[in-house]
């Protein structure tokens, strides 16, 4: 995943190289205040003990406590966590809450592993990692390969060493135990919220084709919003199988049938007529008006960029997207509504989530997709704001970033250095 913190830098310094950033402010914003691994035995249930590697990175606090996911996944790495901690401090900056980029994760298959184990597992994480989260420091909430019942053993196992209920400690949680309504689908719905605006003078969502690859807590609310809001989801893909139907794809049933238990797999294989199978590269080529990469980094990248048919790309994934792609993208005149504002929906449901466990309130779920609502499409007219008013060939990613670094700049500079 080395590219992938290459990608992060890269993007970065573009963006520091508009805004003529100096090379002590970029040290600074390319450092990362708290970089955390450590390594602990599981008991599995064939009653051998394994190692596991987990790791727990800040990048940075200027704008208030770190948040980010934690992902369980072979893939994990220390520059994999470092890249998503850094476009989460952006992230956040862009949408306007006061957190900072964090991100963590365990190397490890949790698709291969038992209930019990997953549950040992996330405890004994929760434990080494306690000294550097909490409410006030580091709020972690779910990513891939983790879920609701993550959070809940995160959150039990820390409020048990504290001997009292920490419901802030992170967000993602069950609604039953201090979650938030509409923190599920709240990527997935900040995706729809941004794109339905980005639209909104050229024809709406209504009756758009949309490619959606990946179909789990991103891709798979995209497309079941998508579809009842109107658009023609024609493609769908997971790690396992991509699906097509040019008349368009069930896609509430096919996430409903997930939900209960099933897989894109096995939803395709009782419903044999709703679609025809196709390859992977199938679904980010298709010839559709909207592209939803909502996968994993680095699937669009300076060899198929090439062969992308949308004219409209807009980021579920984090850095799904190569530097090398993202130059195609532009002087083929595609437009790209990048992760940094796109799949900011999820972060800001989480704050949502935060400022409830603090207050002890509860939320309705119409209240959380208002402000849910406000907040992605205020943060889609300021970055549109700034790339009208900068250069000639500004792309919506160049100006996310600046607004970004800026506002991080902005607090360490009123913040100042301490000592």
């Amino acid at each position: 995943m080395e590219a992938v913190l290459e990608t992060a830098m890269s993007q970065f310094h573009r963006a520091a190289d508009r805004i003529r950033l100096g090379d002590d402010m970029r040290e600074l914003l390319t450092s990362f205040k708290t970089v955390y691994q450590t390594e602990f035995p599981v008991d599995l249930d064939s009653g051998r003990a394994k190692v596991f590697s987990g790791y727990r990175v800040h990048h940075n606090a200027a704008r208030g406590p770190v948040k980010g996911g934690i992902r369980y996944s072979p893939m994990v790495s220390l520059d994999e966590v470092k890249a998503l901690a850094m476009w989460m401090t952006w992230k956040c900056a862009v949408v306007n809450v006061p957190f900072g980029g964090a991100k963590g994760g365990v190397i490890c298959d949790p698709a291969s592993m038992s209930a019990r184990e997953l549950q040992d597992l996330t405890r004994r994480f929760t434990s080494e990692i306690g000294p550097i989260i909490g409410p006030d420091r580091d709020i972690p909430a779910p990513d891939m390969g983790t879920n609701p019942q993550t959070m809940a053993w995160i959150m039990d196992t820390y409020s048990m060493e504290a001997g009292y209920t920490i419901p802030g400690i992170v967000t993602g949680k069950p609604v039953a135990i201090g979650g938030s309504e509409g923190r599920f689908e709240a990527t997935g719905r900040g995706l729809l919220y941004v794109l339905q605006e980005h639209l909104a003078t050229s024809g709406g969502v209504r009756d758009r084709t949309v490619s959606v690859q990946g179909f789990g807590n991103v891709g798979g609310v995209a497309a079941k919003l998508l579809t009842e809001a109107g658009a023609t989801v024609t493609h769908v893909s997971d790690a396992d199988i991509g699906l097509r139907n040019v008349e368009g794809i069930d896609a509430p049933a096919a996430f409903a049938h997930i939900g209960a238990g099933g897989t894109l797999k096995s939803w395709h294989e009782q419903n044999r007529g709703a679609a025809e199978e196709v390859g992977h590269d199938d679904i980010l080529e298709a010839d559709v008006d909207v592209l939803v990469p909502a996968a994993i980094e680095g699937v669009l990248t300076g060899e198929n960029a090439d062969r992308v048919r949308a004219n409209l790309i807009i980021e579920g994934a984090n850095g799904p997207t190569t530097p090398e792609a993202d130059q195609i993208f532009a002087d083929r005149g595609v437009t790209l509504l990048p992760d940094t504002l796109a799949n900011a929906g999820g972060v800001t449901v989480s704050y949502f989530e935060w400022v409830q466990a603090r207050q002890y309130l509860h939320w309705s779920e119409e209240q959380v997709n208002a402000e849910l609502r406000r907040l992605m499409v205020n943060a889609y007219h300021s970055v549109t704001t700034r790339c009208g008013s900068a250069d000639e060939g500004c792309t919506f990613r160049e100006a996310a970033q600046w607004i970004g670094v800026e506002r991080v700049i902005e607090a360490i500079e009123l913040r100042g250095i301490f000592p």
